[in-house]
């Protein structure tokens, strides 16, 4: 198992940037992926963006395209998510997860941190 710890959230006016961190620790090993997916109130969990822990692959969902970015510091087991010109539609709660595959579902990570809250003021 490997445990998740989410750090970085907090209150930002709308065009502003936030940086998430997640540090792992645990069976680190067993990570292909982490990612980063995010859920409003009365809306499902959604799928933000990703990075290929050995291989450096991303991938982003097309809300957060140009606006964010994920990255990763393997030395220190830690995953970041850059977040810019932030607008009122990016407030939720983020969740940082790991797994063995690459993806953008879900359900295909298996570990999953607390969750952060972000909040955008217009």
């Amino acid at each position: 198992q490997v445990q998740l710890v989410e750090s970085g959230g907090g209150l930002v006016q709308a065009g502003g940037s936030l940086r998430l961190s997640c540090a792992a620790s645990g069976r680190t090993s067993s990570m292909r992926a982490m990612g980063w997916f995010r859920q409003a109130p009365g809306k499902e969990r959604e799928f933000v963006a990703a990075i290929y822990w050995s291989a450096g692959l991303i991938m982003y969902a097309d809300s957060v395209k140009g606006r964010f970015t994920i990255s990763r510091d393997t030395a220190k087991n830690t995953v970041y998510l850059q977040m810019d010109s932030l607008e009122p539609a990016d407030a939720a709660v983020y969740y940082c997860a790991a797994g063995p595959v690459y993806s953008d579902i879900w359900s295909r990570y298996d570990d999953w941190g607390q969750g952060t809250q972000v909040t955008v003021s217009s």
